[in-house]
């Protein structure tokens, strides 16, 4: 038996308590409040008040194995997303080869058990390679255990492809996870169409390539039935029909992360990539709208988009540059910081958007801190300041835009099925 001692958890209010949790078996057994006796010959850790959570859950990471492992790979990114808190991530497909058939999706399985330390949930391609032109075997892909379909990396462009997947995915029971994007609005643009791409003569990305197909989806989807989720929700006119989809019972949930939050194209300081990511950084309004759908529940969960890149890939300046930036270790911190320590948010709000709400969401059976749920936890030290640098990621990728900010919030131990898999050593 393991025993998280003397740590703070947040109870059915909402409200911070000091409590033991007790795990055995790989389930948390119990949840006492501190005068409790604790037995001899249990395994007992004493957290010192730190904050213990549910393990949280990023349904949107890219672990780049196979094909890119000089990016990141399962190994690396697992340890990545354990030191961040989390104990379950959901892998996109846009490797080489893309995970498009059921022995990709066991190569990625067997990686993740031999290598992982977190639980990895691959997702399945949508069509074959990802090139838009023939669905994928939805059928073996669910039988070799995706969560879910998604072309992620690049928006499935015709209709009726989509509406296939989608009536396919229906009568399998499984979700589609759209990458919303017409390409047709933003071959060869960098960044946000806005005042910087204009100061630095760059292409825009309009907020209508998003959004035309959020609004062409959400129709398929009222037409199929399907769970429909739409990946990294960016942009003021995408939240507008999501949320009114909601209001006419379509189903449909979003998510949206940390950066798309925090950051706007005004904050861009040059042609550094770092700043580079897909979605772009939108503008103010955008942010201001992201926000506030997440407070209300038209966006539901956070998600990190977790995507790394060689230093060297990232040195060929914005307009070269692939996309992407790391998110695993930062997420929680950073939310923590700009929205619960600054009173914006409670902490219930925050935790619940990476953990039981996810959970709900894609069907998974973790993410909750009860008695009975599986011991996947997170335990965070609320109170220390810290600053972000990157040379300590235990991700390969360093393409960050936040390195030198300053935060609390930082995760301290990781469980995942009743054992630790990672600490920190400076706790």
């Amino acid at each position: 038996m393991l025993i998280l001692a003397n740590g703070r958890v947040l109870n059915e209010q909402g409200e911070l308590m000091e409590a033991h949790v007790w795990v055995e078996d790989g389930v948390i057994r119990r949840i006492t409040d501190v005068k409790a006796e604790l037995p001899d010959g249990a395994q007992v850790i004493d957290v010192k008040g730190k904050f213990v959570s549910a393990g949280f859950i990023d349904m949107h990471v890219h672990l780049r194995e196979p094909g890119f492992e000089h990016k990141e790979t399962i190994a690396t990114g697992s340890h990545s997303a354990a030191r961040g808190g989390f104990t379950t991530i959901a892998c996109m497909p846009n490797t080489k080869p893309v995970i498009d058939t059921a022995d990709t999706v066991e190569l990625i399985k067997q990686k993740a058990k031999e290598e992982g330390i977190v639980k990895v949930l691959p997702y399945g391609s949508i069509t074959k390679n990802e090139l838009g032109r023939e669905l994928t075997d939805f059928e073996a892909l669910k039988e070799a255990g995706v969560v879910g379909f998604t072309d992620d990396g690049v928006g499935v462009q015709t209709a009726q492809m989509m509406k296939d997947a989608m009536a396919r995915a229906h009568a399998l029971g499984m979700p589609i996870i759209a990458h919303c994007e017409d390409e047709s609005l933003v071959v060869g643009a960098p960044v946000n169409e806005g005042p910087f791409a204009k100061k630095h003569g760059l292409k825009g990305i309009p907020n209508e390539s998003e959004a035309i197909h959020v609004g062409r989806d959400i129709l398929l989807a009222e037409a199929t039935g399907v769970h429909y989720h739409v990946c990294h929700v960016s942009t003021e006119q995408s939240i507008r029909l999501i949320r009114q989809a909601k209001q006419l019972g379509i189903n449909v949930t979003a998510e949206v992360c940390p950066h798309h939050l925090l950051l706007s194209d005004e904050d861009i300081p040059g042609l550094d990539a770092n700043w580079k990511m897909n979605p772009p950084l939108r503008s103010p309004r955008d942010v201001e709208a992201c926000i506030a759908a997440l407070e209300d529940g038209t966006i539901d969960i956070l998600v990190t988009d977790h995507a790394p890149h060689s230093a060297e890939e990232k040195a060929r300046g914005m307009q070269l540059a692939p996309f992407g930036i790391v998110g695993l270790e930062t997420a929680f911190p950073l939310m923590y910081t700009k929205f619960v320590e600054t009173g914006k948010w409670t902490l219930d709000m925050l935790i619940k958007r990476m953990t039981s709400i996810p959970a709900a969401t894609f069907g998974l059976n973790t993410g909750r801190l009860e008695e009975g749920a599986p011991a996947d936890l997170a335990v965070l030290d609320l109170d220390t300041e810290r600053e972000v640098s990157p040379e300590e990621f235990l991700t390969k990728g360093r393409n960050t835009p936040f390195t030198g900010w300053k935060l609390k919030g930082w995760n301290v131990m990781t469980i995942v099925d009743g054992s630790v898999v990672w600490s920190d050593s400076v706790q």
